[in-house]
């Protein structure tokens, strides 16, 4: 089953676009639990409600020599027992065609992954190795959530800014591909209501709600298809380190809802 479809199946049995990201920071993890089964029990306590989950690669990779085997553990533990989840790596990955090729070998053939977040900047063939893997999601950072995102994101080119380039080109490569989404941040809505005017079909992920501050009705208000779905609304430390992730999941979820 392609990315795309396995997300949808997602969204629809668990009426949910929240996509928990599994990012363990071994200062902020309490008690004797090791970084699997931090994680095992985040993804045990919140698996009813999410369409996605989503491990960032930095936060692994900060273990040294273990984080690629934490990484991997998750991601089996995840596909083991809970098949029907899809799972985004945060990896922002692309590089020269043959680097990339290397990273998309990682990053699907080693760990697994249904999809995993890129990088642009360095023009198509970067990102074909990925691209090529049709039944893999490919998601393009367009809008990210950050405060200095304006710093080249909002740079005039030909009279637009860059983002509005980029969302144009993504849209013309999922064309050719089929298989490509955009990160656009939930703390710039209204250019999340600009690039769902060039891209009305495709998916986004959203980052930003919750410790970040995101509007979230805005976000829905701007960036929702017309069915209810087009969203994957990312949400990390405020579930993860919750006293409960269940009920923080659950609580996130119903208010992603109320505003569908």
């Amino acid at each position: 089953m392609d990315f795309k479809t396995k997300l949808q199946k997602t969204i629809a049995r668990n009426n949910s676009l929240l996509c928990v990201g599994l990012d363990p920071d071994s200062a902020s993890i309490e008690g004797a639990l090791d970084v699997v089964s931090f994680n095992k029990r985040v993804v045990d306590r919140t698996a009813d409600f999410v369409c996605a989950y989503k491990p960032n690669s930095a936060f692994f990779e900060s273990y040294g020599l273990d984080g690629p085997k934490f990484l991997k553990l998750t991601i089996g533990y995840i596909k083991g027992k809970y098949p029907d989840i899809p799972i985004i790596l945060d990896a922002k990955r692309a590089d020269i065609g043959s680097s990339s090729e290397m990273y998309a070998r990682q990053v699907f053939d080693f760990l697994d992954a249904d999809a995993v977040t890129l990088n642009p900047y360095l023009g198509e063939d970067s990102l074909e190795p990925f691209l090529k893997r049709k039944e893999k999601g490919a998601i393009i950072l367009c809008r990210t959530s950050n405060p200095s995102a304006k710093d080249l994101q909002d740079i005039k080119a030909d009279g637009e800014p860059l983002f509005i380039k980029v969302a144009k080109k993504v849209v013309a490569w999922d064309k050719k591909y089929k298989n490509l989404l955009m990160v656009v941040g939930a703390t710039y809505p209204n250019d999340l209501k600009k690039i769902r005017e060039i891209a009305p079909q495709m998916t986004f992920l959203v980052p930003g709600i919750g410790e970040q501050g995101g509007d979230l009705e805005n976000t829905l208000k701007n960036g929702l298809k017309g069915d209810g779905t087009g969203l994957i609304i990312s949400a990390t430390r405020s579930i993860i380190y919750a006293q409960d992730p269940r009920s923080a999941a659950k609580k996130l979820r119903d208010e992603i809802n109320k505003h569908r």
